[in-house]
């Protein structure tokens, strides 16, 4: 090969890994959002809802807040197996990758570098010691009159997929 290619091609590969890096840490990350959702439902008929709804996905409550009028939901989130598997998948890919690029710039190593394989279920692991924890859920449902029509305003702080869940459940309209 031209001696040009090879540590191009390197440098791409290092950059690759630097990118899986920071995807395998951001599949971790909270994503923590805060929502105003909009309900037809007065609150005494959204509230019986609203707790039936987060004990059917195995969060329960942990405190009320009667003078902000406000319900803290805890539940523990369970990593994704397939996400894990994944991961590591793309780690191994990855550092296959940049262990053939150097057994061809450092021949007299060649099978030393294929070793870096052995370090891609790290990224499974990883993943599935910090993805799964105890996660909470702010909720405040505030009666609302607009146009002679009850109505309910939720307040939520959730992560955001935990938001759309919810709204998609209830039929429930962002608040704009």
């Amino acid at each position: 090969m031209d001696n040009t290619i090879l540590p191009s091609t390197l440098l791409l590969n290092l950059l690759l890994i630097i990118g899986q890096v920071f995807f395998i840490r951001a599949s971790t990350k909270d994503r923590i959002e805060k929502a105003q959702l909009i309900s037809t439902q007065e609150e005494a008929i959204l509230l019986p809802r609203l707790k039936e709804y987060f004990q059917s996905r195995f969060y329960r409550v942990a405190e009320v807040d009667t003078e902000q009028n406000q319900v803290t939901f805890e539940g523990f989130v369970r990593p994704s197996l397939f996400l894990a598997a994944f991961l590591t998948l793309l780690a191994s890919v990855g550092t296959l990758c940049l262990a053939l690029v150097l057994s061809q710039l450092f021949p007299s190593y060649g099978f030393i570098f294929l070793g870096l394989l052995l370090l891609s279920p790290l990224s499974g692991l990883f993943y599935w010691k910090k993805a799964g924890r105890l996660e909470k859920v702010l909720l405040k449902v505030e009666p609302t009159k607009s146009n002679q029509d009850f109505s309910s305003r939720i307040v939520i702080v959730a992560h955001r997929d935990e938001i759309n869940e919810l709204q998609q459940a209830l039929k429930l309209n962002l608040c704009e």
